[in-house]
């Protein structure tokens, strides 16, 4: 297992120190496109600060990274947990350290995001290891199980508040490696994860206008759903409404949509919605990553008009 030592900028980090009880947030990258392969799922990753400040400073653990996002849509998703006060104060820290003009442009950005994170007093500051050099640009693998690596993790766990699930080591029986307890996601990264896996395009229409497009549960939170991506689907705005109030839903076996009767009885209308009828929807590749059959029966026994 590894752990990752990533540069931070000091107001990101203080503005996200601000807010309590954060759930999870958005380490974003000034340029979309890059890669972001050192962590798996669950391994922490640690906050230094930037140069003089040679001190790690708080941390969380990983979740995913999305090569590429436009700012609105990361803001839209993690909102203040992107570790900036607004849309446009996030757009001018992107613009500064892209050394461009600051003229209000989407930037595409890359997104690494982190759950549980964790942020020390200045008295808990703890310093960069002894192999840590100056030339380091991005951040720095250090094996969790021993040399620096080892002495570094066992420093912040004395920090971390005793108890909680994700800060302590599972033994797999079969393998016996020890591995951190795995993350649920959270709102903001499903909602990035899921825009992200589906193209940026709504998995019934095929509609690419971003500020249209809304993550939506199969079975809502408030009922028993969790923010795991087989209970989303990506959707435009207005189909996401007709979803979630049993209009239109998505059978389980072979993933057509299914437009009610009860649209143009209730409305007298419907006909936009009418041809989309028994069209199969669109999906990510990855079979993990499609809509998964118990949310799919849930919602028809539950929400669909017929």
């Amino acid at each position: 297992m590894n752990l990752w030592v990533g540069i931070t900028d000091g107001d990101w980090y203080r503005h996200l120190r601000s807010i309590p009880d954060l759930d999870e947030v958005n380490f974003w990258q000034p340029s979309g496109g890059r890669g972001f392969r050192v962590l798996k799922r669950g391994e922490p990753f640690l906050f230094k600060l930037h140069s003089p400040d040679n001190f790690i400073v708080g941390g969380g653990f990983f979740l995913d990274h999305i090569r590429s996002s436009p700012v609105s849509v990361a803001w839209d998703a993690f909102d203040v947990r992107n570790g900036a006060a607004s849309q446009a104060e996030m757009r001018r820290r992107v613009a500064k350290y892209r050394r461009e003009p600051d003229v209000g442009q989407d930037y595409e950005i890359g997104n690494i995001l982190l759950t549980q994170p964790f942020f020390f007093d200045r008295d808990e500051w703890i310093p960069v290891p002894e192999d840590w050099s100056r030339s380091i640009q991005q951040g720095k693998t250090y094996d969790l199980h021993r040399g620096p690596g080892a002495d570094l993790w066992q420093q912040v766990r004395l920090r971390l508040s005793p108890g909680l699930g994700w800060t302590e080591l599972a033994e797999r029986p079969m393998y016996g490696d020890p591995i951190l307890v795995a993350p649920r996601l959270g709102q903001g990264s499903f909602k990035l994860i899921l825009t992200d896996a589906y193209q940026r395009r709504c998995a019934i229409t095929g509609e690419k206008a971003l500020p249209t497009l809304d993550a939506a549960h199969i079975r809502g939170v408030a009922e028993g759903g969790r923010h795991e991506l087989p209970n989303g689907l990506l959707l435009r705005a207005d189909v996401h409404r007709l979803f979630d109030r049993g209009y239109v839903t998505v059978t389980p076996d072979d993933l057509r949509v299914r437009v009610s009767r009860k649209l143009r009885e209730d409305f007298d209308d419907g006909e936009p919605y009418l041809p989309f009828d028994r069209r199969e929807i669109w999906t990510p590749a990855d079979p993990a990553l499609r809509p998964g059959r118990e949310f799919l029966e849930w919602h028809a026994d539950t929400r669909f008009r017929g």
